[in-house]
């Protein structure tokens, strides 16, 4: 089932995130209720009653919402995730699931809902199947190459979804059991500690002459063992998008505005360019700078281009963004005729020419450079803590918006 306009899909953990990724150009967004899906544990998610806000500005954007019901559901949960179903089913446009328990729900209640990556689904036959348990959508494992999933796809009687942008489990489409077996917080149920991330040390237990058991520990590399690189197609979407997918999920609920906007309006520019004709690998290269600024750890290609993947683990599991926020202060008031805004410096020093970084839950994440500084009829150079002061900006932001400086990360 071949589409020629795939959406963009884009997380959000909260509404600062979900104002940026409609204001960055996303199709859709999915995003969590606090339990019951995959990132329970991060504390990004909305409650019941933000469902007819995020309704109200999906819709009045023409944006997609998704929710997330991909956690395995047990015994005890049934009444309660079925409650969820109905009263979320008149505010989003499907469910993102994983059980057979909950996919029975949703069949129960005429809910649409989407296959997660949870399930490993990776042949034509495993889709079939599921169109015919009543799935509109599949995402695809994570393991699929970009061979196998145009393949998929003329095969597929429903929409096919992949996985574009951000963090890679180790594991098989990220089902894993280490964090419960570690920790007693399960990955499936998404508490995952990611013990994935961490150093390791292998001890040996050996016979040693006058004991019955001795010990040699042997130091394994940080981080190459189980931490994967986080995956970025943008130089390869155009192969993406011959293939078929009908949608192209980027990773990220548990990541800040600025990653959002930032990693969406890159995939938006490259889609476009794509769909028009004028994509090339060249073309994706400054928008993968664009991604690199942001939180991300060192960037993979996935398993796109075979199985097991060469260069697929990254010697480290630290933030490689080029560029970081440094808070500054809130701002007071806004005028929108005049373009201005009014902020208070509670922390960092800001100057003309600098970049501010304004999130708020309506205003998304607004980013520009200061132009000019005013405090009254004065002209200033800079602003430091205690001052107020004035600054034009691009759109309206909101008194209460944090105000951020964007700075080289070693700045």
């Amino acid at each position: 089932m071949r589409l020629g306009n795939p959406e963009i899909l884009a997380p959000a953990g909260d509404f600062v995130c979900l104002q940026a990724a409609i204001d960055a150009g996303a199709d859709a967004v999915y995003f969590g209720l606090g339990t019951f899906n995959m990132r329970a544990r991060s504390g990004v998610n909305f409650a019941e009653a933000d469902l007819p806000e995020v309704a109200r500005r999906c819709r009045a954007a023409g944006v997609k919402a998704y929710l997330a019901l991909n956690a395995i559901m047990f015994e005890g949960e049934v009444a309660e995730i079925e409650r969820t179903i109905v009263a979320a089913k008149p505010y989003v446009d499907a469910f993102i699931v994983s059980d057979w328990g909950v996919i029975a729900l949703c069949r129960k209640h005429g809910a649409t809902f989407h296959v997660s990556t949870q399930m490993s689904t990776s042949n034509s036959l495993a889709v079939s199947f599921l169109a015919e348990q009543g799935a509109a959508r599949v995402v695809l494992a994570r393991e699929c190459t970009l061979a196998e999933v145009a393949e998929i796809v003329t095969k597929s009687p429903i929409e096919v979804e992949c996985f574009v942008h951000g963090a890679q489990c180790v594991a098989e489409s990220g089902r894993c059991f280490l964090s419960h077996q570690a920790y007693g917080a399960s990955a499936s149920r998404g508490e995952c500690q990611q013990p994935c991330r961490r150093p390791y040390e292998i001890v040996r237990e050996v016979p040693a002459p006058g004991s019955e058991r001795a010990s040699a520990e042997f130091s394994v590399g940080a981080h190459t063992v189980f931490s994967a690189r986080d995956l970025c197609s943008l130089p390869f979407l155009d192969r993406i998008v011959a293939a078929g997918a009908a949608s192209l999920k980027i990773e990220g609920r548990g990541r800040p505005a600025e990653y959002v906007r930032a990693v969406v309006s890159a995939y938006r520019e490259a889609l476009d360019a794509v769909l028009a004709g004028r994509f090339t690998p060249e073309f994706a290269t400054p928008l993968v700078e664009r991604c690199a600024a942001v939180y991300h750890r060192r960037f993979g290609e996935g398993l796109f281009h075979g199985r097991p993947g060469a260069r697929q683990f990254t010697d480290n599991d630290e933030n490689l963004a080029t560029r970081v926020k440094r808070h500054v202060g809130v701002v007071e008031r806004d005028w929108p005729r005049a373009g201005m805004a009014q902020i208070r410096v509670q922390d960092r020093t800001f100057r003309v020419g600098d970049t501010l970084c304004v999130q708020g839950p309506r205003t998304g994440d607004a980013t520009f450079a200061v132009a000019s500084i005013r405090h009254d009829d004065e002209v200033w150079d800079e602003a430091r803590k205690g001052d107020w002061c004035t600054v034009p900006r691009p759109s309206p932001v909101r008194p209460g918006d944090r105000v951020y400086a964007v700075v080289p990360c070693r700045g």
